[in-house]
């Protein structure tokens, strides 16, 4: 089976919140821990994934997003380096 691609990826991400509710801007920036924990089949690389997701839909950037041109993920790999 193919590798899938960045944006298969992402898009399985907001299938998996859609799948759970959280369908609004508001409830993405809503959710804590306790409640990504409990989305059925979320893994580590979606939880780093939806940090990102978060920061971008706070910036009002979810295009940059999706074309996989978000400052948000050139913070978060910068953060990763300190």
């Amino acid at each position: 089976m193919p590798k899938k691609t960045e944006l298969q990826n992402k898009m399985s991400l907001l299938q998996k919140l859609f799948d759970t509710g959280c369908v609004t801007e508001k409830q993405l920036q809503g959710l804590e821990m306790e409640d990504i924990l409990v989305i059925p089949g979320i893994t580590v690389d979606d939880m780093k994934e939806l940090v990102i997701l978060q920061k971008c839909s706070k910036k009002n950037r979810l295009f940059s997003y999706l074309s996989g041109n978000s400052e948000a993920r050139e913070d978060e790999n910068a953060q990763s380096y300190l």
